[in-house]
Parts: structure tokens; C-alpha cells; sequence
């Protein structure tokens, strides 16, 4: 899904090709927005934990409960893209795109975004099965805290 929010976007602007809107208290997302800052070798990616303070004076133009709802980002240009886009679009900004191409291509990409999206809808209950972690403030990994 793409968007475009050309009446904010001016002002939102910066050098990063991608902007990434995540929910920090997710340990699931949390630990993949790590992996991705790690990654990010040439800081293509700014990232957005939509649950501090800052998400509510830097965007206010955005509705947190839709951002909420799943991952979404920010193009250079001002385009808001959701869901495996973002997540497709971030791994090949630090070099790992092949691993997600797949889930972009035509047949595949139907039955990938339906996934993803039951994936977004109980990411929390999902997180919890697989690290034991249920909603977190702020979200720690391996008894570290997570950079969010």
C-alpha cells in the first residue's frame, strides 16, 4: 500500500532513503529493528519507535493507531509504504534484500501480505510464543536492553 502524504512531506524530509515506523514494545519487532541498526552500515535507515514521546512532536500529521496497526515507512520523497514493503525494502537497503525478494514476486506476494498481516494483527501473542516475551517497556534481548 503506498501513500502519498505530499501536504506533510516537505517538512519530513530528510537523507534517508527509508524512514521505519515499528512498535518498540513488540520483542519480535524489536529484535528485527536491531538486527536491520546493526546492518545499516551506510545509515539508510532512520528508525521510529512509534511509542516515544518524540514519534507524537515529530509526526503528528500520522495516526499512530494505523501505524499501530502494522510497520509502515517513509520514502525520501514522502511516499508511505506498509506492511512487507517496508520490511523488503529496509533488508535490501542493508544488502539482505534477496532473502525477502521472494515475498514481493506476483503469486507469491498475495498469500505473503495475508500472512503478514495476521502476523501484524497478533505480533504480540506471536512474540510471545517465540521468545517467551510478551509486551515489553522498553523491549530487552538476551538480558540486554534493546536500543529503541
Amino acid at each position: 500500500m503506498k501513500l502519498s502524504l505530499n501536504n506533510c512531506a516537505d517538512s519530513m524530509l530528510h537523507d534517508s532513503p527509508l524512514t521505519i515506523f515499528y512498535d518498540g514494545y513488540c520483542p519480535l519487532c524489536s529484535i528485527e529493528m536491531n538486527k536491520l541498526k546493526q546492518l545499516d552500515k551506510k545509515q539508510n535507515i532512520m528508525f521510529v519507535d512509534i511509542h516515544t514521546p518524540a514519534f507524537f512532536v515529530d509526526y503528528p500529521h500520522l495516526d499512530w493507531q494505523v501505524l499501530d496497526a502494522r510497520i509502515h515507512g517513509y520514502l525520501a520523497d514522502g511516499t508511505l509504504i506498509s506492511g512487507l514493503d517496508v520490511t523488503y525494502l529496509a533488508w535490501k537497503l542493508v544488502g539482505k534484500g534477496w532473502v525477502y525478494a521472494p515475498l514481493r514476486w506476483p503469486v507469491i506476494r498475495w498469500f505473503a501480505d495475508i500472512a503478514y498481516n495476521l502476523f501484524a494483527k497478533y505480533r504480540h501473542r506471536i512474540s510471545y510464543l517465540l521468545t517467551g516475551k510478551k509486551r515489553c517497556i522498553p523491549c530487552e534481548t538476551k538480558g540486554e536492553k534493546v536500543d529503541v
